[in-house]
């Protein structure tokens, strides 16, 4: 089946099996919203995951984190179905890019398991508290860590080869080590360090993927290539790998507490996915520094947007 023909069978998919009163219960709003025709908004929610997505790769952050906050602000969903489509999001995209760079030794499996496996751990605990919390709440505290992101973003600096002076026992008991083929062939050994810090650095990322459905892409990279000291390349390799299973394990609490609308994950998975195909063929094209601040600068607004409607100053 071409492309084309793929595009109708999933409009087919959302047309048929997702009646328009699928979007009654996600959309708590004024009854302005919810009067607009139901189509106006997966269709909405198309063309902005579009964007989002051509501007997420030149940017160098995940769809995730630029998906909740937007659509939570800017959109009459729900925060929990919003949340529950995040993490889709975020989880499509790490799936669509893991087999390259597992085939290329960029992603490597004995630092990403130990990892991942407390990060997914963490993620549920975190999806089910923040499942559990009034909106209200999780929609304050959403804002906070947003323009917390904002800062370590636009703070944090990335070491292409940091300096791992001796790795420590535990890095060495797990194996955190290996060998990738930089520029032109060239064989590079790396080990880590602080693995300790690290692995508590990221029981704290699960919980904040799996309660505000931001994915873990940018906690990821600067915890493995900052912290531990793993070279850039092989932390965002790896970041990927661990950005699939700490998405899963939230996700499937969101799927079984039914936070998952089809009307709203499928127009944002299908988005995102192609806007980031154009964005990876822009890379060359545009600058990265513009769209980065423009970046920063939407989820400032996004940020502030979701605090002060949480706490009733702007709804």
């Amino acid at each position: 089946m071409n492309r084309v023909g793929v595009a109708f069978a999933l409009c087919a998919l959302v047309g048929g099996l997702f009646p328009p009163e699928a979007l009654a219960d996600a959309m708590p709003g004024p009854p302005v919203a919810a009067a607009t025709s139901w189509w106006v908004w997966p269709v909405a929610l198309f063309v902005v995951c579009f964007a989002l997505g051509i501007v997420a790769v030149p940017a160098g952050v995940g769809g995730g984190v630029l998906f909740v906050p937007i659509v939570s602000g800017f959109f009459p969903f729900h925060l929990d179905f919003v949340r529950g489509a995040g993490l889709l999001v975020a989880l499509a995209s790490a799936l669509a890019a893991g087999p390259p760079l597992l085939r290329g030794g960029l992603a490597s499996l004995r630092l990403a398991l130990p990892l991942a496996l407390l990060a997914s751990a963490s993620s549920i605990v975190g999806a089910l508290a923040g499942l559990a919390l009034p909106a209200s709440t999780v929609q304050v505290a959403l804002g906070l860590a947003i323009l917390g992101i904002v800062a370590i973003m636009a703070a944090a600096k990335r070491s292409e080869y940091p300096e791992v002076k001796a790795p420590d026992s535990l890095s060495i008991a797990l194996g955190m080590h290996g060998v990738f083929a930089d520029h032109g062939g060239r064989q590079v050994s790396w080990h880590a360090h602080r693995s300790p810090a690290g692995l508590a650095i990221f029981l704290g990322i699960g919980v904040l993927a799996g309660m505000f459905g931001l994915g873990a892409g940018w906690a990821n990279l600067p915890a493995l290539n900052l912290v531990m000291g793993v070279p850039l390349k092989v932390s965002a390799g790896s970041s990927s790998f661990i950005l699939s299973l700490v998405d899963s394990s939230a996700a499937w609490v969101y799927i079984n507490q039914g936070a998952v609308l089809p009307m709203v994950a499928v127009p944002s998975v299908i988005g995102m996915m192609l806007g980031a195909r154009i964005g990876a063929r822009l890379l060359g094209v545009l600058s990265a520094t513009v769209v980065r601040r423009l970046v920063l600068a939407l989820l400032v607004l996004a940020g502030v947007r979701a605090l002060l409607k949480g706490l009733g100053a702007w709804n």
